[in-house]
């Protein structure tokens, strides 16, 4: 099942105001594959989801802790393009109309039948939509954080393609992303016995790894990473 909202709110400290370049490499690189109507799958508090109002025509949030729905209920009061639905994968989805993309930050790693899971979103996502995936990269880099936020596992391109080729799904995008940041997570993390991201280090990370890092894959297509990256399409 998805995390909840403890275990949710340790992993996405990454992310949070110590890490505002890693907050816009995240939103770069997903914004280009979104369309018209998102529905995103741990929505948290709603701060990511919020950044791709200006660009859709509807848009539904989604978590499993009662107390993370409760707070997007009260974020986006009185807003009519804006679904709040509660639910852990996999599960049917209670979608009516389907939408054309579904984003999904840090949560196929939590669940045991992954496969499964990506099946309930194809259900509600339109014959040609699209299902974007990011996960942590690489089980070198499994460590104590992994078992604190309730990892079952780290991906690799070839595992993540074998569970999108299981669910039905194609592949358009597929590939490991944030190469320094897979460096110094290993020497952090798992080398150096970290078990908790220190925030005074996630900023360093932040205003110097990330944006080398962007720089780098400007140019080159790193052989592992931190994370990776996937576009799944819904057969039309």
């Amino acid at each position: 099942m998805q995390p909840a909202a403890g275990d949710e709110a340790l992993e996405n400290h990454l992310g949070g105001d110590e890490a505002k370049n890693y907050r816009q490499y995240e939103f770069d690189m997903v914004a280009p594959h979104v369309g018209r109507s998102m529905l995103e799958i741990g929505s948290g508090l709603g701060h990511f989801a919020e950044q791709f109002l200006p660009r859709l025509d509807r848009l539904v949030v989604s978590d499993f802790d009662p107390y993370c729905v409760e707070q997007l209920r009260q974020r986006f009061a009185g807003r009519d393009d804006i679904d709040v639905l509660q639910f852990g994968l996999p599960t049917d989805i209670p979608l009516e109309d389907k939408v054309d993309t579904v984003v999904m930050m840090n949560v196929l790693e939590h669940i045991e039948d992954d496969a499964e899971a990506l099946r309930s979103l194809a259900r509600v996502t339109q014959p040609g939509g699209r299902i974007i995936i990011w996960v942590p990269g690489y089980m070198q880099l499994y460590g104590d954080f992994d078992r604190k936020v309730g990892h079952v596992q780290r991906y690799t391109p070839k595992t993540l393609s074998a569970t999108v080729a299981r669910a039905g799904l194609d592949v358009d995008v597929l590939k490991p992303i944030n190469f320094l940041g897979g460096i110094a997570w290993w020497a952090a993390v798992r080398r150096g016995g970290v078990g908790y991201p220190d925030p005074r280090l996630v900023k360093i990370y932040d205003r110097t790894v990330v944006p080398a890092t962007r720089l780098i894959e400007r140019f080159i297509r790193p052989p592992f990473g931190q994370t990776v990256f996937c576009v799944a399409r819904v057969p039309s």
